[in-house]
C-alpha cells in the first residue's frame, strides 16, 4: 500500500534510571542505531554486560540487514526483485523469509476486502512517479495498474513456491517487511539472552523486550496529529505501529499522499493516524496500514476478538477513536512530553544525545 519514506532521523531518548541503588545492580544500557530499509533502526540492551549486549545488537541489527536483502523493492538483486522478474504464470523458488511473509500477509488482504493488497506495487510506482515531479496518472494508466493488482492472483504452492496469475504483477512488502524484520531481530536478541530491550525501527514500528529496569514497561508515545492528547502505551513483550498518509510536496496544492487503494487506485484520503498494539511486530505492522485504510468504524470489526490487539485513530482536530476489545491498552500521558510530529517515540537510555 506505500512506499518506503524518508523520514527526518529521530533519535528515541531513554530517561535515566533515577534510583542510585537500582543503577549499582544493573549493568548500564548499550545502545546502537543503524540504517537499513530506508530508515534508522536503533536498539537499547540492558541486563548483560557491555560486550555481550554490543555482539547481541550487532546480530540483530545484521538480521535486519539480510531481511532487507530479502525484502526490498528497490535493490535489483533482492528476491522480491528476481520473484518480482520471474514468477509470472510460472512456478518460481523463494527463500522461506519471502514466502513466510507473503503468506502472512494475504489473511489481512481477506480481512479487508482487498483494500490491504502487497500487489499493489503498479500503483504504487504509478503515484511515486507523479510524487517525485512526474505527471499526475492518467485514467488510461490507473486503469492498466489495476489490472496488474489483486492479491487473489498470488498463489503460493508449499513449501516455498509462488507463481503471479497476472502478466505484469509486482509485489511490494511496505506495509509488512519493516514489521517481519522486527520481529527477526527480536528473537536474535532473546535467542542471546537478552531479557529487557527495546527496537525502534524508523519511529513506525518499535517492539520491547521484558521492560527497562525499574519500570512496568516501555512507555511509548503515540502519534497525535493534533497535538494535543499525547497519549502512550506501555509494551511489554509486544509492538506497536502507526500509520498515517503523507502528502507528497512535489505536487505542491495536489500533495496525493504515499499510501494508495487498491480498490480504487488512488491515494488514500483521510483525515487520521491510526496506532495499533499487537503481539508481533508484523502484526502491529500490517494492521496499522490495514486500519488507516478501512477507517475506525470497519477497523472495530477487524480487530474485534483478536486477542491482545488494540486500536486508536487519532484525527488532525483531536478526535480520538480507540477499539481494544475491553483491555484498557492506551492512556493519557499527563508529563507533558512532546513527540518529534513525523512519528510515535519513546526515551531510550543509552542514546548519545541522551537528554
Amino acid at each position: 500500500m506505500h512506499w518506503r519514506r524518508t523520514y527526518p532521523i529521530v533519535v528515541f531518548l531513554i530517561a535515566s534510571v533515577s534510583s542510585p541503588i537500582l543503577c549499582a545492580q544493573t549493568e548500564p544500557p548499550v545502545y546502537k542505531k543503524r540504517y537499513i530499509m530506508g530508515t534508522v533502526f536503533e536498539v537499547v540492551v540492558y541486563g548483560l554486560p557491555a560486550d555481550r549486549a554490543s555482539a547481541a545488537i550487532d546480530k540483530a541489527l545484521g538480521e535486519a540487514v539480510r531481511l532487507d536483502h530479502v525484502m526490498s523493492n528497490y535493490k535489483d538483486d533482492s528476491d522480491l526483485s528476481r520473484m518480482n522478474r520471474t514468477a509470472h504464470f510460472q512456478s518460481t523458488e523463494i527463500p522461506p523469509d519471502l514466502y513466510r511473509v507473503i503468506e502472512e500477509s494475504l489473511p489481512y488482504s481477506r480481512l479487508s476486502d482487498g483494500r490491504f493488497d502487497i500487489s499493489v506495487g503498479p500503483l504504487v510506482d504509478l503515484w511515486k512517479a507523479a510524487m517525485q515531479g512526474g505527471l499526475m496518472p492518467t485514467a488510461e494508466q490507473e486503469a492498466r495498474a489495476r489490472d496488474c493488482v489483486g492479491y487473489q492472483k498470488i498463489k503460493l504452492i508449499p513449501p516455498n513456491r509462488i507463481e503471479f496469475h497476472s502478466a505484469c504483477m509486482r509485489l511490494d512488502l511496505g506495509s509488512i517487511g519493516k514489521g517481519y524484520a522486527v520481529d527477526g531481530m527480536a528473537e536474535i536478541l532473546r535467542a542471546q539472552g537478552v531479557r529487557s530491550a527495546y527496537i525502534n525501527a524508523g519511529g513506525s514500528t518499535m517492539y520491547g523486550i521484558g521492560t527497562p529496569p525499574g519500570k512496568k514497561g516501555w512507555a511509548v508515545h503515540l502519534r497525535d496529529p493534533s497535538g494535543s492528547l499525547n497519549p502512550e502505551v506501555m509494551l511489554t513483550d509486544n509492538s506497536l505501529s502507526t500509520s498515517e498518509q503523507t502528502a507528497g510536496s512535489a505536487l505542491g496544492g495536489v500533495s496525493p499522499g504515499h499510501i494508495v487503494l487498491p480498490t480504487t487506485g488512488k491515494p488514500l484520503q483521510t483525515q487520521y493516524a491510526v496506532n495499533v498494539v499487537a503481539r508481533s511486530a508484523t502484526e502491529s505492522d500490517a494492521l496499522s496500514t490495514t486500519l488507516l485504510l478501512v477507517g475506525p468504524e470497519k477497523g472495530a470489526v477487524v480487530i474485534k476478538g483478536r486477542k491482545d490487539v488494540a486500536a486508536m485513530w487519532i484525527s488532525k482536530d483531536g478526535e480520538r477513536t480507540v477499539a481494544d476489545n475491553g483491555v484498557q491498552t492506551f492512556r493519557e500521558n499527563r508529563t507533558g512530553v512532546q513527540t518529534d510530529s513525523n512519528s510515535a517515540g519513546t526515551n531510550i537510555p543509552g542514546s548519545p544525545n541522551q537528554k
